[in-house]
């Protein structure tokens, strides 16, 4: 399944580390951008589903599409849908939120996917693959997912009492 809900698990943590900094929406819109290639692959059958964008050169460019789109589409998201008056993020916080993304997922990915390849073209080796099992990686990424979110809230409740 190319679209994997498991690396907001990172997200989510990011989110509660630095609430301002971070964005969310784009953080996840990178997700679906790195995932595109799986999914056109198992629609044509592909051998290899993860050489394209599953690389440091791939995942960097990917990171700066995601960047360069991810911030107006989120600030249309939150001010016209979600009526969020006058919400802004910074190109920083967009670019630190894509790039996020787009590193984190190939990490993840790399544990799982033996085409994953950091180098490619030029090394075609991953000395991540199998080294921890999936449903190690599966619980991990849920734990985040928990122990984030729960600190995100716990932060809104708090934030709200003091001002």
């Amino acid at each position: 399944m190319p679209f994997t809900p498991l690396h907001l698990g990172v997200d989510a943590c990011c989110k509660a580390i630095a609430p301002q900094r971070f964005s969310f929406m784009i953080f996840a819109g990178t997700q679906i951008l790195m995932d595109l290639e799986p999914l056109f692959g198992m629609i044509y059958g592909w051998q290899y589903l993860h050489i394209i964008t599953h690389n440091l050169l791939g995942a960097s460019l990917i990171g700066c599409l995601a960047f360069l789109i991810g911030k107006p589409i989120s600030e249309w998201v939150l001010q016209f849908i979600l009526k969020y008056e006058d919400w802004r993020i910074s190109w920083k916080t967009a670019a630190a939120s894509a790039l996020i993304g787009s590193y984190s997922h190939i990490l993840l990915d790399a544990f799982m996917h033996h085409d994953v390849y950091f180098f490619y073209p030029w090394i075609l080796k991953n000395p991540l693959s199998n080294l921890i099992s999936y449903s190690a990686l599966f619980y991990s990424c849920i734990f985040m997912a928990f122990i984030g979110t729960t600190i995100y809230l716990y932060q809104l409740k708090f934030k709200d009492k003091r001002t």
